[in-house]
């Protein structure tokens, strides 16, 4: 009786603790979504902002490189929206506060009243600290902080990309030229900040 009695008992006790198990593990599984959803944004915010300073590195350098190996104002001038697009909030706001606004007020005057002594590789520079601070609210915040923001960089990234490897003779060219591989680089970087961003605002 004592056998049949423990019998008995053994395949309850059984059930009951496999009914455990799997609550346990699916307060687990819950647990684990959670983790990487919140792992995810976090990560998600971090890339972004990264992405947009790599970016902004990016498009600041290839314009470095225009004195010294472009020559083509197309090029460059498209890199000011992309900048102005793509310039991580803190930067972003601080030039576009008072320190910003001292700045234009000296970049006026200068090339007003002293011309002379405003050198030409301080235009595009001028002409982008002037758009972070006139661009109206919509254009600053609205646009430059949606998806027509990322596909206008987008566009400007791929354009300029194309137009590197026509002007350089093809692809391969583009990489085995003299200064070819900096400017290709250069370009292809521009690319990372508006396809990380899609990606984020499709998932």
């Amino acid at each position: 009786m004592g056998s049949g009695f423990l019998r008995m008992k053994t395949p309850y006790a059984s059930t009951v603790g496999e009914d455990l198990i799997q609550s346990d593990l699916k307060e687990l599984g819950v647990a684990a979504r959670k983790l990487a959803n919140h792992a995810l944004m976090l990560g998600s915010g971090f890339g972004s902002t990264f992405f947009k300073f790599f970016a902004s590195f990016a498009a600041i350098y290839l314009l470095i490189l225009d004195r010294t190996n472009w020559k083509t104002n197309m090029l460059t001038s498209l890199l000011i929206p992309y900048i102005f697009l793509s310039l991580p909030s803190v930067l972003f706001t601080f030039l576009r506060g008072e320190f910003g606004k001292w700045v234009a007020l000296i970049a006026i005057v200068l090339r007003l009243f002293f011309p002379r002594h405003f050198p030409d590789w301080l235009e595009l520079p001028g002409a982008l600290i002037l758009l972070l601070v006139v661009a109206p609210e919509f254009f600053a915040y609205t646009i430059r902080d949606g998806i027509v923001g990322i596909a206008i960089c987008l566009i400007i990234g791929c354009y300029l990309l194309q137009e590197h490897i026509r002007a350089s003779g093809g692809f391969r060219n583009s990489f085995t030229k003299s200064h070819g591989i900096s400017n290709s680089i250069g370009i292809i970087l521009l690319l990372v900040y508006p396809i990380w961003a899609l990606v984020l605002y499709f998932l």
